[in-house]
């Protein structure tokens, strides 16, 4: 059977297409020597090529953000519209930033520019995108060109999204059938959708149905066995989604796919390949070094007064877990006034917070307020005080975004399916520190975490490393 197309890839180079070329034919309309072909004008101007697939880069993130490349977004038209301006809003800064530039280099007038860009690009994304290939997608599936897809587990979500994919299916998917460990191979679930086996006859399953997807559709509190299922199906080398109550706290923060109003979580299975990994840790070291460099007057301003503000040393050094739990030296400027040995009562309220797990209160960090400093109190909430973890990123202990490194009682105290968390290099920001912050329980954050490691990318790195900036200016959700 035929399968239907990637959608997302098709959209993806179709957006960059349509930016890419509003932005040349834009800028070379209004070149100041009209004599010139448009390749002998960019002979002249190679600087400018560069400049404009940077912007476009940044612009589909923008388009990422904002929801361009859900199915959900896509499909409805009502959806789609309010997306793509949306979108283009906030873009418009980006290309006003864009436009002074080359208004500086007396290539354009910044205003006709800007105008030009908005008059070639919104009409050719409304007619490519709303229209036409909404239209061409609908048509390949009514054709047949469709994904099998097989559901793991029978929650109350998959079994909806099944019984809705009978009567109607526009986004192209074929439920072929479930897996389930709780049941005989042979029982109908839901209409004519049977168990076909369990979790270990998976890889002969989509051989022999020829699944292109899993759905894990769980909705017991078991963490262990939701993450261990997880954890399996991603070693098959398969695309995988997962709708599930446990990531309730991901879909309420996040914008996030949904089959016919069923939100689901999508799961990169090569998210720790080494080509990932050796770029993560090029942006990691890039952004550290040009952050020290261009961050050194604020860094100094808050050393000297951390140092005026109480006795003790400007740097915080505490020993903290890394990767695969390894220790490591990790640096803080110092908020809090000096105490002797750990923090006793810290430590006891913190475990007590762990233990609560999912009914615990409604703050992630325990702090004793009483050993804040004044200036303390400033860099906590702007989160200032981080800025020295950059020396660990440069050394390779930390990356820019990942998990928080948690200290080593911590650890010991961590259930089997909370130890994922040290699965990947600690990050000095992460999904919780921008979409949780001290909003969420110990086991949300943790899940929220989890799902940073199942789907790293450097574009979900840079998605949170630009939303980290505001965060810190608001101190939002800091203490």
């Amino acid at each position: 059977m035929q399968k239907l197309l990637n959608y997302k890839s098709v959209y993806i180079i179709v957006d960059t297409l349509i930016l890419s070329i509003s932005f040349f034919v834009s800028i070379y309309l209004l070149r100041n020597d009209a004599s010139k072909t448009i390749l002998a004008f960019y002979a002249d101007h190679l600087f400018v090529i560069p400049l404009i697939f940077l912007v476009v880069s940044f612009i589909i993130l923008v388009f990422q953000y904002n929801g361009l490349y859900l199915t959900d977004v896509v499909l409805k038209r009502t959806n789609h519209f309010a997306a793509l301006f949306k979108a283009i809003y906030f873009s418009a800064l980006t290309i006003v930033l864009f436009s002074m530039a080359l208004d500086f280099y007396g290539l354009t007038d910044s205003r006709l520019l800007i105008f030009l860009f908005l008059l070639i690009s919104i009409p050719s994304f409304v007619l490519v995108r709303v229209f036409f290939l909404r239209q061409f997608y609908l048509e390949l599936s009514k054709a047949g060109l469709r994904k099998n897809v097989l559901i793991v587990g029978d929650g109350e979500a998959g079994k909806l999204l099944a019984t809705k994919l009978i009567y109607e299916n526009p986004i192209g998917l074929n439920v072929v059938g479930f897996v389930n460990d709780q049941r005989r191979i042979g029982d109908f679930i839901i209409n004519d959708l049977r168990n076909f086996g369990h979790l270990k006859d998976l890889p002969y399953l989509i051989k022999e149905l020829k699944i292109d997807e899993l759905l894990i559709a769980m909705d017991e509190e078991d963490y262990d066995r939701v993450f261990s299922t997880i954890d399996y199906c991603k070693t098959l080398g398969i695309k995988i989604s997962i709708t599930s109550e446990i990531f309730d706290v991901i879909t309420e923060r996040i914008k996030t796919e949904k089959y016919i109003d069923v939100p689901v979580i999508s799961v990169d299975p090569k998210y720790n390949d080494s080509l990932t990994l050796t770029l993560k840790r090029f942006f990691d070291v890039t952004f550290a070094v040009f952050g020290l460099i261009l961050l050194s007057p604020v860094i100094l301003t808050i050393a000297l007064l951390v140092k005026l503000s109480s006795p003790g040393p400007v740097l915080y050094k505490q020993k903290r877990i890394g990767l695969y739990g390894k220790e490591f030296d990790f640096y803080k400027f110092r908020s809090m006034k000096p105490v002797e040995g750990e923090d006793e009562e810290r430590k006891k309220k913190m475990i007590e917070f762990m233990k609560k797990g999912q009914t615990g209160g409604k703050d992630l960090k325990v702090v004793n307020e009483d050993r804040i400093t004044w200036i303390g109190r400033i860099i906590r909430k702007t989160s200032l005080d981080e800025l020295p973890q950059l020396f660990n990123v440069i050394k390779g202990e930390m990356s820019l975004v990942g998990p928080r490194p948690c200290l080593p009682y911590e650890f010991e105290n961590y259930t089997e399916w909370q130890k994922r968390r040290v699965n990947v290099m600690p990050g000095c920001t992460g999904v919780w520190q921008v979409w949780g912050r001290s909003k969420v329980s110990f086991d949300d954050s943790v899940v929220m975490d989890i799902y940073y490691i199942n789907n790293m990318s450097p574009w979900l790195d840079l998605q949170l490393i630009f939303q980290t900036i505001p965060v810190m200016l608001f101190s939002k959700g800091a203490r």
